[in-house]
């Protein structure tokens, strides 16, 4: 199974009947290939679109239905589209249960850097600051590294999306909690040791007596 296919799977884990779920641009979208059975879930963009499915299949691709980064999305039954000002209201509002987020860094105290990188041209923040800030929980999907270089680090060099901390990570190797302020290793991918993953993180973890492996 491959390294997106896993962070994907294991988060989809974390949905529940009736969220509504906001997936940012890259990973977070597989998120929606996965929803466990018998579970029913709205999935939010915030160019506009409530109620999006998986991926189109090839040749369905419809050019009015995308998410916030232009790729296609299908649209389930009862789904319903609204301007750009409705989609923000929801999220400053409080209204979206949980924000799945890609990250460029994620620090020891949870705080997220995922919107640039100095010197590079990026097209703007998009709706990131607005999710971090209002969604009720916050989960990162990312790799655990980028070209061998750890991305969970004692503190963000980037700049902060939000000074706000993310709820959890997920990579392709553990999933951490800041759930107290800490970062914790509560999970480590099949085939996965702790000592790997504490290898592969500059930021300190706070390691439990007992660590379980990831439920795929």
């Amino acid at each position: 199974m491959d390294a997106q296919t896993i962070i994907a799977r294991r988060i989809a884990l974390e949905l529940r009947e009736g969220m509504l779920v906001n997936l940012g641009i890259g990973i977070p979208t597989l998120v929606a290939n996965h929803v466990p059975e018998g579970v029913r879930v709205f999935f939010q963009s915030e160019n506009g679109l409530m109620g999006t499915g998986p991926a189109p299949e090839e040749g369905m691709q419809h050019r009015l239905l995308t998410d916030a980064g232009g790729r296609p999305v299908t649209a389930l039954p009862g789904a319903c589209t609204f301007d750009s000002a409705m989609s923000f209201g929801l999220i400053r509002g409080g209204h979206v249960d949980m924000t799945v987020l890609g990250a460029l860094q994620v620090d020891a105290q949870g705080r997220l850097a995922n919107w640039m990188i100095p010197g590079k041209m990026v097209p703007g923040m998009g709706g990131a600051m607005d999710l971090v800030t209002g969604a009720r929980r916050v989960v990162v999907a990312m790799q655990h590294t980028a070209k061998g270089k750890p991305k969970i680090v004692t503190r963000c060099t980037l700049p902060l999306t939000s000074v706000r901390p993310v709820s959890l990570v997920v990579t392709e190797m553990a999933v951490i909690s800041f759930a107290d302020g800490a970062a914790t290793l509560i999970e480590t991918a099949p085939d996965v040791s702790v000592e790997q993953v504490l290898a592969a993180t500059e930021a300190e973890l706070r390691v439990p007596s007992r660590v379980t492996q990831m439920q795929l």
